[in-house]
């Protein structure tokens, strides 16, 4: 079992795309079980990616949220890891960076929904890991269970515009691709 308190965790812009499975990995965060790490590549794919999807937001707006995470988390934005991407081999050119950030940062693990895409031997030998972020959480869960029950409190307290109930964050939740770590949060 590891220990997320003190792990190290970049997240992948497919996982800060939508914003109730951002918003419960930033609460936990939060509660520092564990430590988030992204960059601006990261976070301007993500935006970018919404902004396609949907029309009705402004990027001023995903441009305040990327400010308010750097502000929370002013330790998560890795830079200087662009001089690694060159020397990465991955079936995907495109998500070097990613593993670049996560040497760069000493990041204990990556967590996407597109693992297929980082091949564990290869990220292994960087002393990284690969997790779903359903497979992430649900270890958070284990080690953390009432730090993570508080977590979705939090983000469903924070939540006015418009205001949800756990039940319809949690759904809005299992629909970003978590169904284990909801039926676990569920359960609580």
């Amino acid at each position: 079992m590891m220990n997320t308190t003190r792990t190290i965790a970049i997240l992948d812009a497919n996982v800060l795309f939508p914003a109730p499975l951002r918003d419960y990995l930033l609460n936990l965060a939060d509660l520092d079980l564990y430590k988030p790490k992204w960059t601006d590549e990261i976070q301007e794919e993500w935006i970018k990616s919404l902004l396609l999807k949907r029309k009705d937001i402004s990027r001023k707006s995903l441009e305040s949220a990327k400010s308010a995470m750097n502000i929370a988390f002013p330790d998560s934005n890795i830079l200087k890891y662009k001089s690694k991407i060159r020397s990465l081999t991955l079936p995907d050119p495109k998500d070097r960076h990613v593993l670049a950030a996560a040497i760069k940062s000493g990041s204990d693990l990556i967590i996407t929904f597109n693992t297929k895409d980082f091949p564990t031997s290869y990220i292994k030998s960087f002393g990284v890991k690969v997790l779903h972020p359903d497979e992430f959480i649900l270890k958070i869960i284990d080690e953390n269970n009432s730090a993570s029950y508080q977590a979705l409190k939090n983000q469903v307290m924070r939540l006015r515009n418009p205001p949800l109930s756990i039940e319809e964050v949690l759904n809005a939740i299992k629909k970003c691709g978590l169904p284990k770590s909801v039926a676990r949060l569920k359960k609580m």
